[in-house]
């Protein structure tokens, strides 16, 4: 694989590059999550050009984790490659084995089935929240643990449950006494949120993205209208160009 021989000559400790010989796992995790997180974005932006970059960046860190992993005896890159084959064969039994599923979401829970079984075996810690990588974006975090506290049947029934506890949520915010409680009943609210967003099958990631951008784009475009006085504008001014923003 001519990337893996790249990044072989990157990491040689005598004729390679200083900065890459000096990396870890650790401190190369962060670039890992940032390419990740410039995919999705060229995603969202329908880009195929910067997704075809993205995804070449975000396959370098592959390469790096492996070939670190592989100098310190731990696993090489063709381990990584033939390990995650197994997986995907091993998931979908209705693809390579004698197993029906009629419909993706019979194939969805198949996957979960199977994903569930291999957890248990590896697993010393029975809960049903064992294994949901703490390392997670909050956002995401809390959507899998909801998502596991569903399966054991620990579920609001529709989203009027949720709504409710929404409600409830803001009202406890308003009345708390500190600032560490108010941070507390905050975080309460939001994980209610991701809740809702689940219950309507909404990644609350792209959710809150595409509001940011939307917040961007109508900010941007009041600034544009005020021109350089904007920040000096009364609030009202500033509501009736965000209104106006908002029709565009």
């Amino acid at each position: 694989m001519p990337l893996a021989r790249v990044m072989a000559r990157l990491r040689d400790p005598v004729t390679g590059c200083p900065w890459d010989i000096e990396q870890n796992f650790s401190t190369i995790a962060p670039y890992t999550i940032e390419e990740a997180y410039e995919v999705a974005d060229a995603i969202q932006r329908d880009d195929m050009a910067a997704l075809k970059d993205e995804l070449g960046d975000l396959l370098l860190q592959t390469v790096f984790h492996a070939r670190m992993a592989e100098q310190a005896g731990y696993f090489a890159l063709q381990d990584v490659i033939e390990n995650i084959c197994a997986k995907m064969v091993r998931r979908h039994p209705h693809v390579f084995g004698d197993v029906h599923a009629q419909d993706g979401v019979a194939a969805q829970m198949n996957w979960e089935a199977i994903k569930a079984a291999e957890r248990a075996e590896k697993e010393s810690d029975p809960s049903a929240l064992a294994g949901v990588a703490v390392a997670l974006p909050a956002l995401l975090r809390a959507e899998k643990l909801q998502k596991r506290a569903a399966r054991t049947g620990f579920d609001w029934p529709d989203t009027g449950g949720v709504i409710a506890k929404i409600q409830e949520e803001i009202v406890e915010v308003e009345t708390a006494t500190s600032p560490a409680h108010r941070e507390e009943e905050i975080g309460d609210l939001l994980f209610a949120v991701v809740n809702l967003a689940r219950h309507h099958r909404i990644d609350p990631e792209t959710a809150l993205r595409g509001a940011n951008v939307k917040f961007e784009k109508r900010f941007r475009a009041m600034e544009d209208q005020a021109g350089a006085g904007f920040a000096a504008l009364s609030l009202d001014d500033k509501e009736r160009l965000w209104q106006a923003a908002k029709q565009v």
